[in-house]
């Protein structure tokens, strides 16, 4: 079982290392407008593996650590500050702030790790943790999509995301542990290749 877990996790990882080069963080190929709809964004996290990679992983932990209607604080807590982070973006409030490329590569690693340990926080300590990263978050994506219908599209993909997240979890919940700290692992290994990027580039 641990021999095929190791393959399995190696698989997963070298599959997605190499779209680590199409990741936002750095030099993002997004195709961009100044008046984008609602397809371009909602199609706009799955675009970006730092993004894609952490709107899974807190559905993922969420489901791991939390129980009930508890569950879905941390998924709305990123979804509504990544909305108010964009709409700052959109503003051109973002492109002045330092940081916020190695913050958005971060918080992947973080939550990747958190997925990873279980880490048990209440629900309003983990909703506040995850809103902090969904800020910086919206600051790179309100910068790019420029508002309006583009919006409103990422936050319907950040909601299918995490419901991404959040099956995967509860499918892995009741598995071997070394499970769920394979799949955080992964998404940590994403975090950690972009900011590695982002150091030599």
């Amino acid at each position: 079982m641990t021999r095929r877990l190791l393959a399995a996790t190696a698989a997963v990882a070298a599959a997605a290392l190499p779209a680590l080069a199409f990741a936002h963080a750095g030099d993002a190929p997004h195709d961009h407008g100044a008046s984008l709809g609602f397809t371009a964004g909602f199609l706009h996290p799955f675009t970006g593996l730092d993004h894609l990679a952490a709107m899974l992983a807190v559905g993922l932990w969420s489901a791991l650590t939390q129980t009930g209607r508890r569950m879905l604080a941390a998924p709305f807590a990123f979804a509504g500050l990544l909305l108010a982070g964009a709409l700052i973006g959109a503003a051109g409030v973002g492109a002045a702030l330092p940081g916020i490329e190695p913050m958005v590569a971060a918080s992947v690693l973080a939550l990747g790790l958190i997925a990873a340990t279980r880490w048990k926080l209440s629900a309003a300590a983990a909703s506040a943790l995850v809103g902090a990263f969904a800020v910086f978050h919206g600051l790179a994506h309100g910068a790019e999509l420029g508002g309006g219908a583009a919006l409103i599209g990422m936050v319907a993909a950040t909601a299918l995301l995490h419901a991404g997240g959040l099956a995967l979890g509860l499918r892995l919940r009741a598995a071997a542990p070394a499970w769920s700290s394979a799949a955080g692992g992964t998404i940590a290994l994403l975090g950690l290749g972009l900011l590695t990027r982002l150091v030599v580039a």
